[in-house]
């Protein structure tokens, strides 16, 4: 029946119905973000299980909801095609095309795929798949100011309730036995990881949203000091955690965060001034004034570090050096990154185009690994490299091309003439920037919780370059 032609009561009906399942979809994904941080981070495979199904039972009320408005699309979803094919390409990697030439020695035939390991291929298709299906339903229902609200609420309390719990337990813990979860032995990880470096990466987003909202007034101003009291407590924690990447990206993010300040400033200054003089010499005596204060900012950054942190800090650091620095360590375990580095460049260089398959890193490596061989490194600690040498010169691609659609999509949001979605912008700008700086060193994307958290920030950026393009198409109109 034609829908036009239905009887009142049941358009009526099916909008109810309509807003009704957009509204569990919605809260559903943010109520799974809270349970996802709590089992490590979601880092075993019972409860990736659980993540993955959560996701897919969304899936499906998404597509009734679907069939009752009409429609299943969503402007800004294109973004997400990389992470298709990424996906899709994983699973092509896992096909097992050729038979193994130790076939005959063997009682039957012997297939070989791309990856090294094409059950863990299948795995990372997998878990990929369901991430992206996940910012596919947030494109689809973040679609109000409340509602992004929300969002960034449960972001930061997912943090904030994350750093209270791992200063809790740095100076509650004193039993080898674990702390609450039976994995969280002593001195072992931070917060509810079992590794600190992943606590890090979610620390790092939620402190750069926190900032971005903070700094391009994205919130009123008697919620600011609340805000301040959140990354305070995220902060800290993000110090005591000892992780050195952690710390660089966060220096990076507060020079960010006062650059942006300044500009919003300087903006601001330059319109309300009509003399051009005027203007070149207060942009020379900036640029000055800009450099001093940042100079000021990391300086004070570091004695805070510094303060909090004390000697366990300085020993990570004297670590860092060791493990930067060439020749062979006298164990010869080749677990220094620099090591690790070296091992997987050969690694690449041996399998360049298609690489040895996305999640079959560790079963390639040892090959490479110029070392005693007591240790193997699971992951390559550098998320690029370790995406050229498991996708090759095609993943790699896949993943410059998302780069690239990614910073079109942020010249746009951050442009946004509504102050909530702007300030989103910028703090998810912000964030990801320092994303960007630990992966260079970690893999804290590995664990399902950041990555959620990661996909959630890039649901804020094109939501808000949507709502600014539609509001240019209205202004044109």
């Amino acid at each position: 029946m034609d829908r036009d032609k239905q009887p009142a009561i049941h358009r009526e009906l099916e909008t109810t119905a309509t807003r009704l399942l957009g509204r569990v979809v919605f809260y559903g994904l943010l109520v799974l973000t809270f349970l996802t941080a709590i089992p490590y981070g979601t880092a075993q495979p019972w409860s990736e299980g659980i993540f993955q199904c959560a996701v897919f039972a969304f899936a499906l009320l998404f597509i009734v909801e679907g069939y009752l408005s009409g429609s299943w699309r969503f402007v800004g979803s294109m973004i997400l095609l990389p992470a298709i094919l990424l996906v899709g390409f994983a699973w092509i990697q896992s096909v097992p095309f050729w038979e193994s030439n130790l076939a005959a020695a063997t009682s039957g035939k012997v297939w070989l795929a791309i990856s090294s390991d094409p059950y863990e291929s299948q795995h990372f298709a997998l878990k990929a798949g369901s991430l992206t299906l996940a910012g596919y339903l947030m494109l689809r229902y973040l679609n109000s100011r409340r509602r992004l609200s929300a969002l960034i609420t449960v972001i930061l309390g997912v943090s904030v309730a994350s750093a209270a719990f791992g200063i809790l337990r740095q100076g509650l813990q004193r039993r080898q036995s674990g702390f609450v979860l039976p994995y969280l032995l002593l001195d072992s990880g931070y917060g509810q990881f079992i590794n600190r470096n992943h606590f890090g990466f979610l620390a790092e987003m939620a402190l750069g949203l926190g900032l971005g909202l903070i700094v391009a007034r994205g919130i009123r101003r008697e919620r600011v000091l609340t805000y301040a009291a959140i990354l305070i407590v995220i902060w800290t924690a993000l110090v005591l955690s000892g992780s050195r990447g952690a710390l660089l990206a966060m220096i990076v993010q507060l020079v960010l965060t006062f650059l942006i300040f300044v500009r919003g400033r300087t903006k601001t200054e330059s319109d309300a001034s009509k003399s051009f003089h005027r203007r070149v010499w207060h942009g020379a005596r900036s640029v000055v004034t800009q450099a001093a204060l940042a100079i000021a900012l990391i300086v004070i950054v570091i004695i805070g570090v510094i303060w909090i942190a004390g000697d366990p800090l300085v020993t990570h650091l004297r670590d860092a050096s060791s493990e930067l620095q060439t020749g062979q360590s006298e164990t010869h375990l080749g677990t220094r990154r620099r090591d690790i580095w070296r091992d997987t460049w050969s690694l690449v260089k041996a399998n360049p185009i298609a690489g040895v398959g996305l999640g079959g890193y560790w079963t390639a490596i040892p090959q490479y690994h110029d070392a005693s061989g007591k240790e193997t490194p699971q992951q390559a600690h550098n998320d690029y490299l370790e995406l050229l040498a498991s996708g090759g010169i095609i993943g790699f691609s896949i993943g410059l091309w998302f780069v690239v659609m990614l910073i079109k999509q942020v010249r746009r949001a951050i442009g946004s003439a509504d102050p909530l979605y702007a300030a989103a912008s910028w703090g998810a700008l912000i964030a990801l920037a320092g994303i960007a700086i630990h992966s260079l060193f970690d893999f804290g994307l590995h664990k399902t919780i950041n990555s959620l958290i990661f996909v959630w920030l890039i649901a804020i950026i094109v939501v808000a370059a949507t709502r600014t393009d539609t509001t240019h198409q209205l202004k044109r109109a």
